[in-house]
């Protein structure tokens, strides 16, 4: 089961990336990992350096994607963002956290894709 949801999770990633690069984002950085986590994506968006979390679900049977981002995951994520601050020198930037819901169908393919844009604050 594991290796099923971390094939999905790609997935979803993958679709993410080509989803954010059509409406406009630069990626900076995908899969950034430190000692603190890791952050699926890091784009610029306009005048925004976004750290964006990509959750992917072939069903709702335990709510939506993006409901996945708890308090401890949204804690992670902002800590790795500052770590990733700090070591790219990043202080004058302007920052937010995005969520992308991707939904896939295992045999048809993708279903929805939806973004959530400043889905959280630290």
């Amino acid at each position: 089961m594991h290796s099923f949801n971390k094939d999905i999770g790609s997935l979803g990633e993958d679709i993410a990336e080509i989803y954010l690069k059509q409406i406009g984002y630069t990626l900076l950085e995908r899969n950034f990992h430190c000692k603190l986590g890791e952050i699926d994506i890091i784009g610029k968006d306009g005048n925004y350096i976004c750290f964006i979390e990509v959750k992917t679900r072939c069903n709702t049977q335990y709510g939506s994607p993006g409901e996945a981002v708890n308090y401890t995951k949204r804690i992670r994520i902002c800590n790795t963002a500052k770590m990733y601050i700090a070591k790219k020198k990043l202080f004058k930037f302007n920052f937010r956290f995005d969520v992308i819901e991707v939904m896939v169908k295992p045999h048809d393919g993708i279903s929805s894709i939806k973004l959530i844009k400043d889905a959280f604050e630290i």
